[in-house]
């Protein structure tokens, strides 16, 4: 980032200020500039990486012609076959046994 920083005026809705406040008060952020610093230049690398994706598709299908729906869903498909789960296990809850009526 660079040093030289500029002073603007921005209007933010409430539930975010005081989300970005309670950082502030938290420890999480030293200041309420650091925070939307720190939030505008996520925002800024995310936009980088969706126009680069779009770029490498763009290219892709240049080269190799569109992407069809069929494709996507296939692909999909595969993902979630393949996909290795990072997540624990959901724990079971242990059910009481049923009484009878009789």
């Amino acid at each position: 980032m660079s040093a030289r920083k500029e002073r603007v005026t921005v209007t933010v809705d409430r539930d975010l200020l005081e989300a970005a406040n309670q950082a502030v008060a938290s420890g999480r952020a030293s200041s309420l500039s650091t925070w939307v610093n720190a939030a505008m230049a996520e925002r800024a690398a995310k936009d980088r990486h969706l126009r680069a994706l779009a770029a490498a598709i763009t290219e892709y299908e240049a080269e190799f012609g569109t992407i069809s729906e069929a494709e996507m869903i296939a692909q999909q498909r595969e993902d979630r076959r393949t996909a290795i789960v990072v997540r624990e296990p959901r724990k079971r809850t242990v059910r009481a046994p049923r009484r009878r009526v009789a």
